[in-house]
């Protein structure tokens, strides 16, 4: 039997949206000052950041993993990232 493949694996995970409240806030301005958002875009396995042609970082948050890495390659202040209320998040599935 073939491995699966990593966009495979990730598909099995199960994800809970907290509508009501975003675990991951930026702060545009400190984003824009420092220019972090190309950073903050590569280091995220997930996809969950996209730099706008204004220098400002989108968020997806309900696709994050929660593994922190953009908290640490982020200029002190961009982000405010915390796990997901209780009941909400990812739920790996795969090892």
């Amino acid at each position: 039997m073939k491995p699966l493949s990593v966009p495979e694996r990730l598909a099995k995970n199960r994800f809970e949206l907290d509508e009501e409240e975003s675990h991951i806030e930026v702060n545009q301005e400190v984003v824009k000052a420092t220019g972090c958002a190309q950073t903050i875009v590569r280091c995220c396995s997930a996809h969950v950041y996209t730099e706008e042609a204004d220098g400002t970082l989108s968020v997806e948050y309900a696709a994050c993993l929660e593994c922190g890495t953009c908290l640490q390659v982020a200029a002190p202040g961009a982000l405010k990232w915390h796990y997901p209320r209780g009941g909400f998040g990812i739920q790996f599935r795969e090892g």
